[in-house]
């Protein structure tokens, strides 16, 4: 039996259904005089505070996987999380890295992609996922819609993600469009963002004639600005906020040992980065605004990751 038909019958019997970039680029400093000091920091603030395990990923497969140094899909959710509300993913970016090519790519899936919900049977947008079953339910749901293999997930509050820019001391990004939003000006060109700058720059979407894709573009380079910061932190203060920060607004699948390995054998893949954005038609049901991905957008974007690294 394949891993897709366990994954069904698990479902059936059932019937429910950043950020490890930084993680591992800070994993890169344990060659540092503080290495010690650093990997039992790291090691218990990711066993501790950020694992958790969920069923729609078969642990032993990705494990395997890992060892192997194969190809690895990480789903990354970025969640507007408030008080008694779960909220929803209102980022979805499907990570995927080749440690032998040294390159990943990086494919956002629109929030207000129309998808069926998997478990759950509603036909509504993809964002839902989250809000109906949490990272496990988002899991499923991606995997269904792409036909697609996730090794790991993980999920970041967005009001986390300003505290990491924070804890970095600010990121720089390249803005190819001038705007103002929440207070802020976004001039075009190099900007130094700060924490909450960052947060703003990610959430403007109205105002961007290209909508969720000029939206999620910006957050991509929000991530890439935070992974390129990380990997040169060499200061225990910054650490210990890092982690900090991780442990109180991240939750993933990995453990340290995944961590480490990702840290050990994957970090080659920031060499080359490609990026991609799912596009459809606009279309309206229910009310609801909603972004019809064609069969054909579909395969291309399965087929991206499927033969990422081929």
């Amino acid at each position: 039996m394949g891993r897709k038909d366990r994954k069904q019958s698990k479902r059936r019997n059932k019937r429910w259904w950043k950020i490890p970039l930084i993680i591992f680029g800070i994993l890169i400093l344990a060659s540092s005089a503080l290495a010690f000091y650093l990997i039992s920091n790291v090691r218990s603030t990711v066993n501790n505070d950020l694992h958790t395990e969920i069923d729609s990923i078969d642990s032993a497969i990705t494990k395997k996987k890992l060892n192997n140094k194969d190809p690895l899909n990480i789903l990354l959710l970025g969640v507007d999380e408030r008080e008694n509300d779960r909220g929803r993913s209102d980022t979805m970016i499907v990570l995927t890295l080749d440690p032998d090519n040294e390159k990943m790519q990086m494919i956002s899936i629109p929030r207000d992609t129309e998808a069926e919900i998997a478990g759950d049977g509603r036909v509504t947008r993809i964002n839902h996922a989250y809000a109906y079953g949490g990272s496990n339910m988002s899991v499923d749901t991606v995997e269904n819609f792409l036909d697609i293999e996730i090794d790991y997930f993980s999920r970041v509050n967005m009001e986390g993600l300003a505290q990491l820019v924070d804890a970095v001391d600010g990121i720089t990004v390249e803005n190819n469009r001038s705007f103002q939003y929440d207070g802020y000006q976004f001039p075009k060109g190099e900007l130094q963002l700060s924490g909450k700058e960052s947060l703003a720059y990610v959430r403007m979407r109205k105002e961007d004639p290209e909508g969720d894709a000029g939206r999620n573009e910006r957050q991509r380079q929000v991530i890439q600005g935070v992974l390129d910061k990380g990997t040169n932190l060499n200061m225990i203060n910054q650490m210990d906020e890092v982690m900090d920060v991780l442990g109180n607004n991240v939750s993933t699948n990995m453990n340290f040992d995944a961590v480490r390995k990702l840290g050990t054998n994957y970090s080659g893949a920031r060499k080359e980065v490609e990026t991609y954005q799912m596009t459809g038609s606009s279309k309206t049901s229910s009310g609801m605004y909603l972004i019809e991905m064609s069969e054909e957008e579909i395969e291309k974007t399965h087929d991206m990751i499927v033969n990422f690294g081929s």
